[in-house]
């Protein structure tokens, strides 16, 4: 992305406006059992104003990057927001501001040439023929994308960034008397390829954990319906924070009746779960998606939502800070150039505790431990339920089969206060993608947790 001058004249008779300029670039490459079946690029690119007065906000974007555009849509923001204020009826708050400014670009240092990354994917595809002949389907995948954003605002934020993530999916398919079963794994996270791997090799052990994961599904038993002690392993942890509490603790679902909003300042979890939203560093190394500088210019900060069982905080943009009195976080982010900031979460986590997981297992007499999610969904009162896509027996202390796919739900408050292990490791997931309005890109982490869970099944 070319940057230009987002400077100008300041816009007449409105309260705050933001200017900005966006890029996101995606590459996919697929194969399927040695096919190439998909390899393509993309680039979309434009400008956005939005601009707020008494209480409204307006907006306005364009695909055209040219100067006579810029101060086009620059007015109309500003004649939507005047327009709006007109009529919106609401009350009008002063924003907070804690602008920051900066430049955060992460380019590899020696890209790849798009051969290059086809012959990894090759690679990796006749390491599993060779090794494994006998599966049904394999399928191996690049996913990246790269968002370069240039941002202004008229409370004095300015910043450039390019942030990057790529991913390596792992798929493997096997037939049984039953139907075909499948396991899966998605490596990688913030960086490009290149920054991530340096040969198809490193990619092999995981490639193997995956193999065995289908086998163990090949034999697997049906889980009993009911609850359970269970262990959550840290690859499932990650998504109960983001799906089952982060939604709930964003300012505007407070605002719009999250049963969040009336447990500020109480126990909401065990004593041992303190849950946080990173902003961009965690244990001295970047998230998987580091946010330096939110969408309205301003400084992003750690948002610790729950302190040792404790609600303590809401996720905030300026006009939630305002409404509740409470201080900035740095949580407005948007996806396209056209996209509104909204709260968005940025890297939402668990911390680590202090227990061995095989200690946690060990500690179970019947139970589960739960290791992967197929999706997941939850809504304002913190009920949620996800798919359970790899689990195995806790008989006596001791793994059993693999589980059949199944389901997990509950009320996650209730959850958490039922949280009696923590484990020391800690597992970052950097796949997700956050549907709320508009589809983001979020880091999900966490421990194991060793609590009590409702499963579906026979």
């Amino acid at each position: 992305m070319k940057t230009g001058n987002l400077t100008h004249a300041p816009l007449k008779g409105v309260d705050y406006y933001e200017i900005k300029h966006q890029e996101n670039r995606d590459q996919v490459i697929f194969c399927i059992n040695s096919d190439m079946v998909s390899n393509y690029q993309d680039s979309r690119a434009g400008l956005m104003c939005r601009a707020y007065k008494d209480g409204a906000w307006g907006l306005a974007s364009s695909a055209l990057q040219d100067d006579a555009t810029l101060k086009k849509i620059c007015s109309q923001a500003a004649e939507n927001a005047r327009s709006l204020a007109l009529y919106r009826g609401g009350k009008a708050f002063v924003l907070p501001a804690n602008p920051a400014s900066g430049e955060y670009l992460f380019y590899a240092k020696e890209a790849w040439s798009k051969k290059q990354r086809c012959d990894f994917l090759l690679a990796l595809d006749n390491y599993i023929k060779t090794k494994y002949p006998a599966l049904a389907t394999r399928q191996v995948g690049l996913m990246q994308d790269e968002t370069e954003k240039h941002i202004s605002t008229s409370d004095g934020a300015e910043f450039h960034e390019m942030i990057p993530r790529s991913l390596i999916g792992i798929l493997m398919v096997d037939n049984t008397a039953e139907g075909p079963v499948q396991a899966y794994r998605t490596l990688g996270g913030f960086g490009q390829i290149e920054d991530l791997y340096s040969k198809p090799e490193e990619i092999y052990e995981d490639i193997d954990a995956v193999y065995q994961e289908l086998m163990d599904k090949k034999e697997s038993v049906p889980s009993r319906a009911g609850s359970f002690d269970c262990v959550l392993d840290s690859r499932l942890a990650g998504i109960l924070a983001h799906e089952a509490i982060g939604h709930t603790t964003e300012a505007d679902f407070v605002l719009n009746g999250s049963i969040a909003g009336e447990f500020l300042d109480q126990e909401v979890a065990s004593a041992l779960v303190t849950l946080v939203d990173a902003a961009n560093t965690w244990d001295g190394k970047l998230c998987p998606v580091p946010v330096f500088i939110d969408d309205e210019g301003t400084r992003a900060e750690d948002c610790v939502i729950i302190e040792q069982g404790i609600l303590r905080r809401y996720m905030q943009n300026k006009e939630s800070a305002a409404m509740l009195g409470m201080p900035l976080t740095g949580n407005a982010r948007g996806h396209e150039y056209s996209d509104e900031p909204l709260i968005r979460m940025r890297n939402t986590l668990i911390l680590p505790g202090q227990d061995k997981l095989a200690d946690m297992i060990s500690s179970i007499e019947d139970g589960y431990y739960l290791v992967e999610s197929s999706n997941g969904q939850a809504d304002a009162t913190s009920e949620f339920m996800f798919g359970i896509s790899l689990g195995y027996e806790i008989k006596n202390g001791k793994l059993g089969k693999a589980i059949k796919d199944t389901t997990m739900s509950g009320i996650a408050f209730d959850l958490l206060k039922t949280v009696s292990m923590v484990s020391d490791d800690m597992f970052w997931s950097a796949s997700g993608m956050c549907g709320k309005k508009q589809s983001i890109q979020v880091g999900m982490g966490g421990p194991a947790i060793k609590c009590r869970v409702n499963l579906g099944g026979i």
